[in-house]
């Protein structure tokens, strides 16, 4: 099994921070996350960038698809004032700046692969390209998707890297997906989970991190039945509960 914390800060520190963003990333490090999660697609020009929707509308003051604007373009984008104006001018990170914001906070991370619709194969690769040259290794790390094509993909490029599965209500299947793909986790939807599916993971060899727990004594609830991390957009308030 991948050494997890107890606790990953969803999309940075998604409570207190615009999603996705540096300052979202230094928000959770400040509330005492050792690692974070958050989402990558590829801008039109094939740039790895942190964003989880398909369009910019809800988390910018861009509009249209992602998938159809430059990263110059993309820069642009104030990704921060929706959220507060003490956040105004904050933009849409690269990757390559996440990751060197990672190194000097000494953080790991779940690289969620969010490809936009179609371009799966392709932003599976090209992420993991780019983290096989610029992640530390003295830092965890763990590549994440729903898209098994995305996974299948990066595995192909770097079979090294750890792989989760991420599911909503685990399918019946979930098992048989995780041992094609070669994944070490299960990141399933926690309002959904149950104690079985934490116990058949872990004797399929899998940890298990579910998203997105925010009530402390839900996660108090996952750990005792074994669940190995939580991502949670308030990091501050279940630390207490469950440890880091």
């Amino acid at each position: 099994m991948v050494d997890l914390p107890r606790v990953i800060g969803h999309r940075g520190a998604a409570a207190s921070a615009p999603e996705n963003t540096l300052a979202s990333i230094a928000r959770a490090h400040a509330l005492g996350c050792r690692w974070v999660e958050f989402d990558v697609k590829l801008s039109f020009d094939k740039v790895p960038m942190l964003m989880h929707d398909d369009r910019l509308d809800r988390t910018t003051d861009g509009q249209g698809f992602f998938a159809d604007i430059t990263a110059a373009e993309l820069k642009r984008c104030d990704a921060g004032n929706w959220f507060g104006l003490d956040f105004r001018g904050e933009r849409i990170p690269t990757l390559a700046e996440a990751v060197a914001l990672l190194k000097r906070l000494g953080m790991g991370a779940n690289v969620e692969i969010k490809p936009c619709p179609g371009r799966e194969v392709e932003t599976g690769r090209l992420v993991v390209e780019e983290l096989r040259q610029t992640w530390p290794r003295d830092l965890g790390l763990l590549i994440s998707s729903f898209s098994a094509a995305a996974l299948e993909a990066a595995r192909a490029v770097a079979p090294e890297l750890p792989r989760g599965l991420l599911v909503d209500a685990a399918p019946p299947e979930w098992a048989q997906t995780a041992r094609r793909l070669g994944c070490v986790t299960l990141n399933p939807w926690q309002e959904a989970l149950q104690p079985e599916t934490v116990a058949e993971a872990h004797a399929q060899g899998l940890a298990v991190a579910a998203y997105t727990v925010n009530d402390p004594e839900r996660a108090a609830m996952l750990r005792s039945w074994g669940v190995d991390a939580v991502f949670t957009d308030v990091p501050e308030q279940l630390i207490p509960a469950v440890g880091r």
